[in-house]
Protein backbone atom coordinates (compact mmCIF):
# COMPACT_ATOMS: atom_id res chain seq x y z
CA UNK A 1 0.00 0.00 0.00
CA UNK A 2 1.25 3.46 -0.89
CA UNK A 3 0.35 6.22 1.56
CA UNK A 4 0.65 9.95 0.93
CA UNK A 5 -0.13 12.74 3.38
CA UNK A 6 -2.20 15.44 1.71
CA UNK A 7 -1.43 19.16 1.91
CA UNK A 8 -4.04 19.52 4.68
CA UNK A 9 -2.69 18.25 8.02
CA UNK A 10 -4.74 15.30 9.20
CA UNK A 11 -5.61 13.92 5.74
CA UNK A 12 -4.03 11.03 3.83
CA UNK A 13 -4.44 9.18 0.53
CA UNK A 14 -4.14 5.38 0.53
CA UNK A 15 -3.45 3.54 -2.73
CA UNK A 16 -3.68 -0.23 -2.34
CA UNK A 17 -1.59 -2.75 -4.23
CA UNK A 18 -3.86 -4.73 -6.53
CA UNK A 19 -3.27 -8.36 -7.43
CA UNK A 20 -5.09 -9.40 -10.59
CA UNK A 21 -5.33 -12.37 -12.91
CA UNK A 22 -7.89 -13.80 -15.32
CA UNK A 23 -10.29 -14.41 -12.40
CA UNK A 24 -10.38 -10.77 -11.27
CA UNK A 25 -8.41 -8.94 -8.61
CA UNK A 26 -7.73 -8.73 -4.89
CA UNK A 27 -6.64 -5.80 -2.72
CA UNK A 28 -6.50 -4.78 0.92
CA UNK A 29 -8.81 -1.74 1.06
CA UNK A 30 -7.92 -1.04 4.71
CA UNK A 31 -5.18 -2.44 6.92
CA UNK A 32 -5.04 -1.23 10.53
CA UNK A 33 -1.26 -1.60 10.95
CA UNK A 34 -0.55 0.49 7.83
CA UNK A 35 -3.21 3.03 8.79
CA UNK A 36 -1.84 3.39 12.34
CA UNK A 37 1.76 3.68 11.10
CA UNK A 38 0.79 6.52 8.73
CA UNK A 39 -1.67 8.43 10.93
CA UNK A 40 -0.40 7.66 14.44
CA UNK A 41 -3.87 6.58 15.55
CA UNK A 42 -6.38 3.78 15.24
CA UNK A 43 -9.61 3.96 13.26
CA UNK A 44 -12.36 3.53 15.82
CA UNK A 45 -15.21 2.42 13.57
CA UNK A 46 -18.68 3.56 14.71
CA UNK A 47 -20.70 3.70 11.48
CA UNK A 48 -20.40 2.71 7.80
CA UNK A 49 -22.24 4.80 5.19
CA UNK A 50 -22.84 4.07 1.51
CA UNK A 51 -23.66 6.80 -1.00
CA UNK A 52 -24.69 6.26 -4.65
CA UNK A 53 -24.67 9.26 -6.99
CA UNK A 54 -25.42 10.16 -10.59
CA UNK A 55 -22.75 11.97 -12.61
CA UNK A 56 -22.60 15.63 -11.57
CA UNK A 57 -23.92 15.18 -8.04
CA UNK A 58 -21.93 17.43 -5.69
CA UNK A 59 -22.21 16.57 -2.00
CA UNK A 60 -20.75 18.80 0.72
CA UNK A 61 -18.79 20.50 2.16
CA UNK A 62 -19.86 18.65 5.32
CA UNK A 63 -18.18 18.62 8.73
CA UNK A 64 -18.93 17.87 12.38
CA UNK A 65 -18.28 19.96 15.50
CA UNK A 66 -14.82 19.15 16.85
CA UNK A 67 -14.87 17.91 19.53
CA UNK A 68 -16.08 15.28 19.14
CA UNK A 69 -15.53 15.44 15.37
CA UNK A 70 -15.99 12.66 12.85
CA UNK A 71 -13.07 11.06 11.06
CA UNK A 72 -13.83 9.40 7.71
CA UNK A 73 -12.06 6.73 5.66
CA UNK A 74 -13.66 7.04 2.22
CA UNK A 75 -13.28 4.74 -0.80
CA UNK A 76 -15.06 4.37 -4.14
CA UNK A 77 -16.29 0.86 -4.94
CA UNK A 78 -17.91 1.76 -8.28
CA UNK A 79 -17.54 4.65 -10.71
CA UNK A 80 -15.48 7.75 -9.92
CA UNK A 81 -15.49 10.75 -7.60
CA UNK A 82 -13.37 13.84 -7.14
CA UNK A 83 -12.95 13.78 -3.35
CA UNK A 84 -12.06 17.03 -1.58
CA UNK A 85 -10.78 17.68 1.95
CA UNK A 86 -11.20 21.25 3.21
CA UNK A 87 -9.53 22.69 6.30
CA UNK A 88 -12.39 24.24 8.30
CA UNK A 89 -10.33 24.75 11.48
CA UNK A 90 -10.17 28.56 11.99
CA UNK A 91 -6.92 28.33 14.00
CA UNK A 92 -5.14 26.18 11.40
CA UNK A 93 -2.41 27.64 9.16
CA UNK A 94 -4.18 26.01 6.18
CA UNK A 95 -7.70 27.24 7.10
CA UNK A 96 -9.82 27.51 3.97
CA UNK A 97 -7.43 25.49 1.82
CA UNK A 98 -8.36 22.25 0.08
CA UNK A 99 -6.79 19.18 -1.49
CA UNK A 100 -8.42 16.73 -3.86
CA UNK A 101 -7.99 13.08 -4.83
CA UNK A 102 -9.56 11.05 -7.62
CA UNK A 103 -11.30 8.06 -6.07
CA UNK A 104 -12.40 5.45 -8.60
CA UNK A 105 -12.85 1.75 -9.31
CA UNK A 106 -9.55 1.63 -11.23
CA UNK A 107 -6.85 2.73 -8.76
CA UNK A 108 -9.15 2.07 -5.77
CA UNK A 109 -7.62 4.79 -3.60
CA UNK A 110 -9.05 5.81 -0.25
CA UNK A 111 -8.87 9.09 1.65
CA UNK A 112 -8.81 9.50 5.40
CA UNK A 113 -9.75 12.85 6.88
CA UNK A 114 -9.35 13.45 10.59
CA UNK A 115 -11.88 15.01 12.89
CA UNK A 116 -12.24 18.74 12.28
CA UNK A 117 -11.89 18.64 8.49
CA UNK A 118 -14.59 19.28 5.88
CA UNK A 119 -15.45 16.87 3.08
CA UNK A 120 -17.07 17.13 -0.34
CA UNK A 121 -17.36 14.80 -3.34
CA UNK A 122 -18.32 15.24 -6.98
CA UNK A 123 -19.54 12.16 -8.86
CA UNK A 124 -17.85 11.74 -12.24
CA UNK A 125 -19.99 8.80 -13.47
CA UNK A 126 -23.53 7.54 -13.04
CA UNK A 127 -24.10 5.05 -10.22
CA UNK A 128 -20.81 6.00 -8.55
CA UNK A 129 -20.70 4.46 -5.09
CA UNK A 130 -18.75 5.53 -2.00
CA UNK A 131 -18.23 3.73 1.30
CA UNK A 132 -17.45 5.85 4.36
CA UNK A 133 -15.98 4.28 7.51
CA UNK A 134 -16.84 6.82 10.24
CA UNK A 135 -15.44 7.36 13.75
CA UNK A 136 -18.70 8.88 15.04
CA UNK A 137 -22.32 7.94 14.50
CA UNK A 138 -24.45 10.46 12.63
CA UNK A 139 -25.41 13.21 15.07
CA UNK A 140 -27.52 15.87 13.29
CA UNK A 141 -27.06 18.55 15.94
CA UNK A 142 -23.26 18.41 15.44
CA UNK A 143 -23.29 18.52 11.62
CA UNK A 144 -22.57 21.61 9.54
CA UNK A 145 -22.24 22.56 5.89
CA UNK A 146 -20.29 25.06 3.82
CA UNK A 147 -20.88 26.12 0.23
CA UNK A 148 -18.78 23.87 -2.02
CA UNK A 149 -18.84 26.61 -4.69
CA UNK A 150 -17.64 29.40 -2.37
CA UNK A 151 -15.07 31.48 -4.32
CA UNK A 152 -13.14 32.03 -1.08
CA UNK A 153 -12.29 28.31 -1.08
CA UNK A 154 -12.02 28.13 -4.90
CA UNK A 155 -12.17 24.37 -5.36
CA UNK A 156 -11.21 23.46 -8.94
CA UNK A 157 -14.11 21.09 -9.60
CA UNK A 158 -13.76 18.94 -12.73
CA UNK A 159 -15.98 20.00 -15.62
CA UNK A 160 -16.27 16.61 -17.32
CA UNK A 161 -17.38 13.09 -16.47
CA UNK A 162 -14.97 10.19 -16.48
CA UNK A 163 -16.01 9.50 -20.09
CA UNK A 164 -15.36 13.13 -21.11
CA UNK A 165 -18.94 14.44 -21.30
CA UNK A 166 -19.60 17.89 -19.80
CA UNK A 167 -20.81 17.83 -16.18
CA UNK A 168 -23.89 19.64 -14.92
CA UNK A 169 -23.69 20.07 -11.15
CA UNK A 170 -26.61 18.91 -9.02
CA UNK A 171 -26.80 19.77 -5.31
CA UNK A 172 -29.34 19.14 -2.60
CA UNK A 173 -31.29 22.23 -1.47
CA UNK A 174 -29.44 22.00 1.87
CA UNK A 175 -26.00 22.02 0.19
CA UNK A 176 -27.01 24.81 -2.22
CA UNK A 177 -28.08 26.98 0.75
CA UNK A 178 -24.94 26.31 2.81
CA UNK A 179 -23.10 29.35 4.17
CA UNK A 180 -19.69 30.55 2.94
CA UNK A 181 -16.36 29.90 4.64
CA UNK A 182 -16.51 33.40 6.19
CA UNK A 183 -19.30 32.14 8.48
CA UNK A 184 -16.62 30.27 10.47
CA UNK A 185 -14.60 33.38 11.24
Amino acid sequence: MQIRELSIAGAWEFTPTQFGDDRGLFLEAFKSTEFEKATGRSLDLCQVNCSVSAAGVLRGIHFTDDPPGQGKYVTCVRGAFFDVVVDVRPDSPTFGQWDGVLLDDVDRRAVFLSEGLGHAVLSLADESTLLYLCTLEYTPELDHDLDALDPAIAIAWPGHTRSGAPLTLTRSPKDAAAPPLSSLM
